[in-house]
């Protein structure tokens, strides 16, 4: 029993949930200097007090002692003071091992295609970044992005997305030197879709723009560089000239209807419109409650333009579907790990994260289509 693996482990899953040693050992039913003891590492548990810990803490038993690796090349910010960091950092690492470990069983392992992309990108010249990375995906002239995740999957960067509980953080990205590089977004479902894609391009730019930047001791926000991940992430989405195009088509819809449909099409929040029609000298600095004022007249409803998310309907009128955003390239190397006999039945149920039973299941429904 490695007692550093475990005190480590243990304070960090008891941290993330905001629990006090206190409050553990009264959940747990172990005196409060038993608690101390172990997670300082002096003494070593008995089976029956490791399960009652990990029951209080709602993980599994092999949680506790798992060798979390620490990641240094990561770009993490968020507005707010993140609690649960450290977690999700482990949880990023070892999904990374998990993705490499499968990539390299299988050989198919795909290289990064944009890293000499990287040095022709400058944060001095932002649209012009995000134009050669466009083209070196092969993306056409103005070509909306269908499949932002299979995009950049085919691309070698590894897609994680994640459930988090915050308003103020929206993904994370891992660099090459830690097994990346690796793109992370958080799905939460008070989340749009939209601006799930654009957190997912956001980190691509800081990828092109900010590879300097990233160390995981440095949790501050840099404005500039916020501002210029934003920057590119506009122009990747919806390229100028593909915008423009649209735009024209649609000069005789109503204004409201002209913006949706010009969203929808590149897959961008409504704001991500408004704003491009902001830069490009189209509307003045009050389009912001002058289109508040014509969606209200014309749906009966007012946009809270200024707040996201909202969990409702107004935080991005006319949503996309959670399936537009969706990685699977994790998933796929599972299947064919498990139909060539890569990976015993119990390894791929313990990458999916599921049961045996779940896994036992879900063959069943690959097998029907």
């Amino acid at each position: 029993m490695d007692l550093k693996i475990l005190s480590a482990n243990m304070r960090r899953i008891r941290n993330a949930t905001s629990m006090s040693q206190k409050a553990l050992a009264v959940a747990s039913g172990i005196s409060l200097p038993s608690i101390k003891n172990i997670e300082s590492g002096k003494n070593e548990p008995r089976l029956n007090s490791l399960q009652a810990i990990a029951g209080a803490l709602k993980v599994n038993l092999q949680d506790l002692f798992m060798n979390v690796r620490i990641l240094q090349t990561v770009r993490f910010r968020s507005r707010k003071q993140m609690q649960n960091r450290e977690n999700i950092l482990a949880d990023i690492g070892h999904r990374l091992d998990d993705f490499n470990y499968l990539e390299e069983t299988l050989n198919d392992k795909i290289p990064f295609k944009l890293r000499e992309a990287r040095k022709k990108c400058s944060s001095k010249e932002v649209e012009k970044a995000a134009q050669i990375c466009r083209q070196c995906l092969g993306l056409k002239d103005g070509e909306p992005i269908r499949d932002i995740c299979g995009l950049f999957e085919h691309a070698g960067i590894k897609m994680f997305s994640l459930k988090n509980a915050s308003d103020g953080f929206y993904g994370l990205s891992v660099g090459e030197e830690d097994g990346g590089p690796a793109i992370v977004v958080n799905t939460w479902d008070r989340i749009s879709v939209e601006r799930q894609i654009f957190s997912a391009a956001h980190e691509l730019g800081h990828l092109m723009l900010h590879k300097d930047a990233y160390d995981v001791n440095n949790v501050d926000e840099n404005k500039a560089e916020e501002q210029q991940a934003d920057l590119f992430a506009g122009h990747f989405i919806m390229p100028d000239n593909g915008f423009l195009k649209e735009w024209d088509e649609a000069s005789g819809l109503h204004p409201v209807d002209r913006v949706f449909k010009v969203k929808h099409i590149f897959h961008v929040s409504y704001k991500v419109v408004l704003n491009r029609l902001l830069e490009k000298g189209k509307v003045d600095k009050y389009v912001w409650p002058k289109f508040n004022l014509s969606y209200n007249k014309r749906y009966g409803r007012k946009l809270l333009y200024k707040v996201e998310p909202m969990g409702i309907e107004s935080a991005e009128p006319f949503g996309l579907d959670k399936f537009v955003f969706y990685e699977d390239r994790f998933s796929k190397l599972v299947r064919q790990a498990l139909e060539s006999d890569k990976i015993s039945l119990s390894r791929g149920a313990e990458l999916l994260r599921k049961s045996i039973s779940e896994l036992q299941e879900l063959i069943v429904q690959w097998k029907m289509l």
